[in-house]
């Protein structure tokens, strides 16, 4: 019976249905019913005449707009298929049931050479990270081609073949909509929603399995990649950013761990909090995951936005499901849409991207694209599969191999990344809050680096009662009110006075400092204040993006993270500049810290992961800024 409900609607060519294998199950999941496109995530019909109903959501990279960030607009839908069947079908017979012979490909290649793309990737290092616009940047190219078979039996053909072949898939999926066909394997769920608690699985780093299959000594190369680790490290950073906004106890990292696949290995962490948000709600303040934009996120999104070619379509957006729970409300289970092939009258594209950060060399860069699109390929059997290279046995093998992780050297490998980050974001948090400052109030300043979400959450374990206004909306009576003003970090230069941004936390800066006013300035803030104490702003000969290192901050040598391309800089052993006390390094005379009457701040990012001594230099600052 289930399994005559699919070969009916595998047959009809305007039938709409998901198929889903969820990572470690034994069947796979039928999903039918009504399709209806809406505008916004808020419009997604959880309830139909008052009745809850679950609901497949389609959410396109498009829909960032909605969080007021930059993207080309395609006119992809943002398509619903409210469900009225959901059939667990058992794997084998679905097996069976799919269509096998192979599917040729013809016209084959990247839409962008890879010279090209080269040249795009040194530009957005040199003009983009060289310039502050962010620590990193996902730019993404398509893999193309040409088929002679129908659409719809291609996309069942590599549907079975991943479910074969491919292992680690956080979803295997296949969705048939009018219009639009996807099929893809996503290692990644970007954010889950069950039971109060939401879940983040940010991954980062990618290990293309050698010939002969991967082995210790060469995961071990792979793992010791300073690129590599400090990749994860700001992608965990950017999606914190997004748990401290959706989360009363702003989020826990658990991790790292490995993420095995069959012709690829990924590092990974864990992130964890509560909240009683609305999980559409949720989807929109995590929309998206940085593994595929970049951060800081705003300036992210206009990045692609300058530098790809083409509108993203689904690519980095989400599938998301919405399920009704026993409380009333509904549970989400969204990954993200990458390992995805996009069929549409007879022609397929595969897009795929690489994080782009200040040690990125380009043609590795190429050679990564390269590495994600055979592994899309290879698994649908669109290509020659490379057996030697994947991390399971094949079907005559006796046993699965043992996995890389539980080898004791990687296994101490992996762990020993968390001895450079910070101990308030790997313990568990409360979700109330008793500190030193209890009974007063704060006024964070966001000048577009979401960071600002994970400070005030640090402020509010020390009491604080903490609001966050954009640099755009903020009025000088707020400014004016709070007892303690904290200016956010942000990106772009500090010198450019043609930007609103940067003039309006000027602005800012200047009204705390002349009404001696207690006044906290962060990373971009402090180059600012720093300008007006008239120390010189420079750029760094390399850009400290996603940096760790131990300063002088005022008597004591504390381990920061830095996310900065430029820096204040006085003559090496100087300690004050008109009137303000100076913490610079020796040597460079890079100055770290200032504090003078009702003021302080700090060049590096205290609530960063990277910040072992964030929360109590944190404290030390705003102690001296309140005093």
């Amino acid at each position: 019976m289930t399994l005559s409900r699919l070969a009916e609607l595998s047959a009809d060519p305007a039938a709409s249905f998901v198929l889903i294998a969820r990572d470690g199950a034994d069947t796979v999941e039928l999903l039918t019913g009504d399709v209806v496109d809406v505008d916004l995530l808020a419009d997604i019909p959880l309830t139909v005449d008052r009745a809850a109903r679950e609901v497949f959501a389609m959410v396109p990279y498009r829909q960032v707009r909605e969080r007021g960030f930059v993207a080309q607009d395609d006119g992809a839908p943002l398509r619903c298929i409210v469900v009225d069947e959901h059939l667990h079908l058992p794997t084998p017979e679905v097996l069976s049931a799919l269509p096998s012979a192979s599917v040729p490909l013809r016209d084959d290649g990247f839409d962008i050479a890879d010279e090209e793309y080269a040249a795009i990737v040194e530009r957005v290092i040199a003009d983009e990270i060289g310039r502050g616009e962010g620590a990193n940047f996902v730019i993404r190219r398509d893999f193309t081609a040409n088929i002679d078979v129908d659409d719809r039996t291609a996309a069942l053909t590599w549907f079975r073949a991943l479910l074969t072949h491919e292992r680690g898939a956080y979803w295997t999926f296949a969705v048939f909509t009018p219009g639009h066909i996807a099929v893809g394997a996503s290692p990644e769920a970007h954010v889950v929603a069950r039971d109060g608690i939401v879940t983040m699985n940010p991954i980062s780093g990618t290990f293309r399995h050698p010939a002969g299959g991967a082995t210790k000594e060469t995961l071990v190369d792979f793992l010791s990649s300073t690129k590599e680790t400090e990749e994860l490290f700001m992608v965990v950073d950017e999606e914190l950013k997004m748990m401290s906004a959706v989360c009363s106890d702003g989020g826990r990292i658990t991790g790292p761990h490995l993420k095995e696949m069959s012709r690829l290995t990924h590092t990974e962490y864990m992130l964890r909090g509560r909240s009683r948000l609305d999980p559409r709600e949720i989807l929109r303040e995590t929309m998206f995951a940085p593994t595929v934009t970049g951060s800081p996120m705003q300036n992210a999104c206009a990045v692609i936005r300058r530098h790809e070619r083409k509108p993203r379509g689904y690519y980095s957006g989400v599938a998301a499901l919405f399920t009704p729970n026993a409380e009333g409300g509904h549970d989400l289970d969204a990954p993200i849409l990458i390992r995805t092939v996009y069929l549409e009258d007879g022609a397929l594209s595969v897009p795929v991207g690489a994080t782009l950060v200040r040690h990125s060399d380009p043609y590795g860069e190429v050679s990564e694209t390269h590495g994600k699109a055979a592994g899309v390929l290879g698994a649908i059997g669109a290509i020659d599969r490379d057996r030697v290279a994947e991390a399971r046995s094949d079907a005559d093998a006796p046993t699965e191999p043992r996995p890389l992780a539980e080898d004791p050297t990687v296994a101490e490998l992996l762990s020993s990344r968390n001895a450079r980050l910070a101990e308030f974001w790997l313990n568990p948090q409360g979700e109330e809050f008793t500190g030193p400052f209890t009974g007063r109030t704060a006024l964070v300043v966001d000048a577009e680096d979401r960071f600002t979400t994970m400070l005030a959450h640090q402020l509010r374990h020390l009491g604080l009662d903490v609001t966050i206004a954009p640099w755009n909306e903020v009025q000088d009576a707020a400014v004016d009110a709070a007892d303690l003003v904290v200016a956010g970090p942000g990106p772009g230069d500090p010198r450019d006075l043609s930007s609103s941004r940067i003039s309006r936390m000027r602005e800012v800066v200047a009204r705390r400092l002349d009404a001696g006013a207690p006044l906290l300035a962060v990373c971009l803030s402090h180059q600012i204040l720093a300008d007006r104490l008239g120390i010189a702003l420079t750029p760094l000969a390399t850009p400290h993006q996603g940096l760790q290192k131990s300063v002088p901050v005022f008597g004591e040598n504390a381990s920061i993270g830095f996310y900065n391309t430029f820096t204040a800089r006085v003559d090496p052993g100087t300690t004050s500049v008109d009137g303000a006390e100076v913490s610079a390094d020796a040597a460079s005379g890079d100055v770290y810290s200032l504090r003078g009457e009702h003021f302080s701040s700090v060049q590096g990012h205290l609530e960063s992961i990277l910040s072992r001594d964030g929360i109590r230099t944190l404290d030390r600052l705003v102690t001296h800024a309140l005093a």
